[in-house]
């Protein structure tokens, strides 16, 4: 049997199935129906593959407009009540390609979860009996009819990591034969140029998982499932109904978005590696999302999350081995690089200046993790659209929930309060911070002009050395106090520089309405230019910084 493409019986099989399906096939906007795509829908998009077989795919709309995009594109994923690695955290989501010609874009997910008819349509049926670590697959070879159709259309599990992602580096060298442009005609296009083939990130799994742009506009996006929990068997494989059997893709209900089985039947091996945290954490095996047949239906969730230890540790053979779980597969999405042209990178960082100057620190990217005030009012609300529509939909529940939106409020209120506070206290500590680096710095400045005084003493008599050494070893000492300065009020004003700007002005405006000295008001003065530096890069500069403080405070005189 050859191990290059589908094998001739297979072959024949799907070209028979191909030709069933056209004839009763729906109408023209709709594709045809073939065991790669058994629940066709308006809008597929479909890559050809080697044999006559198919890889589907959906499009999902991200908000707002352009490469950076606004405000509108930061979504809260994880869950407060799911596992120790689901805590909630908030990211800007991004779509791989334009979408149409007003700016926005899209991610292009997989619509069924990799199957092992595909595999065998790129890699050969003798790579899938090789890598495949499952006893059943072994008898596909004998299989006909029926069920062997059922049988490649499950998903493909029990294969290693780097199986997986050698069929998508084989497939990608498929699609873009030179000989063969034809196969990339479908292919979503950046600037011109076609993507390629991937496992879909985190984040964009846990997008499309939870309904995406039409979720976010009916204000269900934070649920932690895009279906009633009762109707889980309507719309998942799970241990429920499925008691750790794979099944056929596309056998229950595509979700808004046309996607099939995003929760249950196989999990779905991401990009990312495993982190306790999505962005932060130990890195550990492979991401996989969506729970599989083994998981009941009470755990399934959009944020539910595990790993996958690519290499794991056989305790009886006491030897590491590539992992491959029977309950494990993958889905595919279409990527592009970030950088396609020269042309194109031109316009991003065009794009990135009126992205800096007014969104990015907006963005959770420029957020610090250490402002949990913040990061607490941000939380808060998000809860405002959830009450609001819940008391839209339960008018029975509007008193209790108003409650809770009262106390919101005050919870708000006290965090804004004490957020406030917190800038006005930086400010002051950065202010005390500077007042000593000024202080020592006009000591230095004083010293070295006694130092210069006593070398030209020490030149006409050696009395004079004890002198010139004694004060050389007061500036080192000084210099050393003032970097400890520096070092503090570079932290001061990081930390504020993290805050909103009405903060920032709140706690200069308090500040400046105190009594102050000359040196004082001079110091306030560097605070507030070291901060709109710093909130506007994200980057300290403290050798700038300890120039400028040397030239404000050069010839100082408090009298």
């Amino acid at each position: 049997m050859s191990s290059k493409g589908l094998p001739w019986r297979l072959c024949a099989f799907f070209a028979a199935a191909v030709l069933m399906f056209l004839a009763t096939s729906a109408p023209a906007e709709v594709p045809p129906q073939t065991p790669f795509n058994p629940k066709p829908a308006e809008g597929d998009l479909i890559l050809p593959m080697p044999g006559d077989a198919q890889m589907v795919f959906r499009r999902a709309l991200v908000p707002g407009k352009g490469f950076w995009g606004d405000q509108s594109r930061i979504i809260q994923i994880g869950d407060a009540s799911g596992g120790v690695f689901e805590g909630l955290q908030r990211t800007q989501i991004s779509g791989s390609f334009p979408a149409g010609k007003d700016g926005a874009w899209e991610i292009v997910l997989a619509k069924y979860e990799l199957t092992r008819g595909q595999f065998v349509a790129v890699m050969g049926m003798d790579a899938l009996l090789a890598a495949s670590g499952d006893p059943e697959d072994q008898k596909l070879p004998t299989l006909e009819g029926r069920a062997l159709r059922d049988a490649l259309m499950k998903p493909l599990t029990y294969v290693a990591y780097g199986d997986v992602q050698e069929f998508i580096r084989r497939y990608n060298q498929w699609l873009f034969d030179p000989v063969h442009p034809e196969r990339v005609e479908a292919m979503p296009r950046v600037d011109g140029v076609p993507g390629f083939v991937r496992l879909a990130a985190e984040d964009e799994w846990e997008y499309c998982a939870r309904g995406g742009l039409a979720a976010m506009e009916a204000g269900t996006f934070d649920d932690r499932l895009p279906f009633p929990a009762a109707k889980a068997a309507e719309f998942s494989w799970n241990l429920g109904n499925a008691k750790h059997q794979l099944r056929p893709v596309g056998l229950r209900n595509p979700d808004a978005n046309g996607f099939h089985d995003l929760f249950g039947n196989a999990q779905e091996m991401t990009a990312g590696l495993f982190r306790p945290e999505i962005w932060q954490g130990k890195p550990g095996g492979a991401a996989v999302r969506g729970g599989s047949v083994s998981t009941p239906p009470a755990d399934l969730r959009s944020s539910f999350r595990a790993e996958l230890d690519i290499y794991g540790w056989d305790p009886d053979a006491k030897k590491v081995e590539e992992r491959r779980s029977f309950n494990t597969g993958a889905r595919l999405a279409i990527g592009a690089n970030v950088v396609v042209s020269t042309a194109q990178r031109g316009e991003i960082e065009q794009e990135y200046e009126a992205y800096k100057a007014d969104l990015r620190k907006t963005m959770p990217v420029g957020r610090t993790l250490d402002n949990l005030v913040s990061q607490a009012s941000v939380q808060i609300g998000a809860a405002d659209p959830i009450i609001e529509r819940l008391i839209k939909d339960n008018p029975a529940l509007k008193e209790p929930l108003s409650s809770v939106q009262v106390t919101l409020d005050k919870a708000r209120e006290r965090l804004e309060l004490a957020q406030r506070e917190s800038a006005r206290s930086l400010a002051q500590d950065a202010g005390r911070n500077g007042v000593n680096l000024s202080v020592y710095l006009s000591r230095l400045e004083r010293l070295a002009k006694t130092l210069e005084t006593a070398k030209e003493l020490a030149a006409t008599s050696t009395r004079y050395q004890e002198q010139v050494a004694a004060v050389e070893k007061s500036m080192v000492e000084l210099e050393a106090a003032a970097r400890d300065q520096l070092q503090g009020y570079r932290d001061k004003v990081g930390k504020l520089g993290e805050y909103g700007k009405e903060h920032i002005d709140f706690a200069f405006t308090q500040l400046e309405a105190t009594e102050m000295t000359k040196r004082e008001r001079l110091v306030m003065e560097l605070v507030k230019v070291h901060v709109k530096a710093f909130a506007e890069a994200r980057r300290a500069d403290s050798d700038a910084w300890f120039q400028e403080f040397r030239k404000r405070f050069e010839g100082f005189s408090d009298s």
